[in-house]
C-alpha cells in the first residue's frame, strides 16, 4: 500500500506512545492486516516510520531510567545493567 506523507508522520507518532498496530489501523482507515504487513517488511517506508517512533520513545525511557540508575534506584539499576548485557549481546 501506498501511505501519503501524513499517513507516516501520524504512524510514527502513533508508534512513540505505543499505540497497538490495530489501534492505528483504524484511525487511520487501513485494514490492521495490511498495515501489520507492511510493517513487518523492513524495507519499507511504513516499517521505517513506525520503528523510528518506538526507537524515539525507547531512547528516552532508557535515558529516564539510567537517570534513576545514577541516583541509587535499585530497580532502574537492575534494568540499566539488564539492558547493557542486551546492548552487548545485539553487538
Amino acid at each position: 500500500m501506498t501511505y501519503s506523507a501524513e499517513q507516516l508522520q501520524q504512524i510514527e507518532n502513533f508508534a512513540s506512545i505505543y499505540l497497538k498496530i490495530s489501534d492505528m489501523a483504524v484511525i487511520l482507515g487501513i485494514p490492521a492486516e495490511v498495515l501489520r504487513e507492511d510493517i513487518a517488511d523492513h524495507s519499507s517506508e511504513v516499517s521505517q516510520h513506525y520503528r523510528r517512533g518506538k526507537a524515539a520513545s525507547k531512547v528516552k525511557l532508557l535515558h529516564q531510567e539510567m537517570m534513576l540508575a545514577q541516583v541509587g534506584s535499585p530497580l532502574a539499576i537492575e534494568n540499566t545493567h539488564r539492558n547493557l548485557l542486551d546492548m552487548e549481546d545485539d553487538e
